[in-house]
């Protein structure tokens, strides 16, 4: 799946830092034009959603780039329209909301594992592309992305969450569930791109088998869907340090509580 070639890790990471300079200029002119953007991550369970959401955000302010990733409805939530808790994050002027899963959990989790009935899951499968037609109306600019990975890479990984204590917390039940579930995952796939993919609000596919291509590959994208300059910056100056009130202000270790120094 996508692309088969090694990308050497200098590359990976020099090209990487081009990206995410050039992040840093879209939010520069998403805040100077009072731009609002959603971005959607959806795909299979250890397809990598966290870590490119990582790599989009860890070099720009998080109080342009917000990162939702909201957990299973509360019972008040429950009892509200389905997609109320998730228009509460929507952006406003000059902000970027990534969501990390999304309303279209009752399209996916929620059908395979039976958490909605079958009334709710056909009325939104119907609701979905009008509701987001209603997005695109508002002069949001909304992005979805799927990420995509074979068999044989998702199992890699879910046994490498197993073995690293560094990513154990990442495997939940629902994460053994889907495990199980491979092909009727694939099938609530199959009918949400049928149902979802639209002209105002069409899905893009990451191949994402290869973790460092995938993020290379959607950054470039999601750069590409907004068109942005590169706007004039003022020169910061530090000037000189004012000396008025000066003293030794050098801290005194041994009467204060101090990290234990171990490196």
């Amino acid at each position: 799946m996508g692309n088969k070639k090694k990308l050497s890790n200098d590359v990976y990471e020099d090209e990487l830092a081009r990206l995410q300079g050039e992040l840093v200029k879209l939010q520069d002119w998403v805040k100077h034009k009072g731009l609002k953007v959603i971005v959607v991550f959806e795909g299979r369970d250890a397809a990598g959603k966290g870590g490119m959401i990582k790599r989009m955000t860890e070099r720009v302010s998080p109080r342009v780039f917000r990162v939702v990733a909201l957990p299973s409805p509360t019972e008040r939530e429950k009892t509200q329209m389905y997609v109320q808790r998730y228009i509460n994050h929507f952006p406003a002027a000059g902000e970027v909301v990534i969501f990390d899963r999304s309303w279209y959990n009752r399209l996916g989790v929620e059908r395979v594992m039976g958490f909605c009935t079958r009334e709710e899951y056909v009325r939104f499968l119907q609701f979905a592309p009008a509701f987001e037609q209603t997005i695109v109306n508002s002069d949001i600019i909304l992005i979805k992305y799927w990420l995509d990975t074979s068999m044989d890479v998702q199992e890699k990984r879910f046994r490498d969450r197993i073995k690293d204590p560094r990513k154990t917390w990442k495997l939940s039940p629902m994460d053994v569930a889907s495990y199980n579930k491979w092909y009727a995952y694939s099938a609530a796939r199959d009918d949400m791109f049928l149902a979802t993919d639209r002209d105002h609000s069409p899905w893009y596919i990451v191949p994402a088998d290869s973790k460092k291509h995938a993020r290379l590959n959607c950054l470039t994208h999601f750069l590409s869907m907004i068109p942005y300059e590169d706007l004039e910056q003022e020169e910061v100056e530090l000037g000189d340090r004012s000396e008025e009130g000066k003293y030794d202000d050098e801290l005194d270790l041994t009467a204060r509580h101090v990290v234990p120094q171990k490196y």
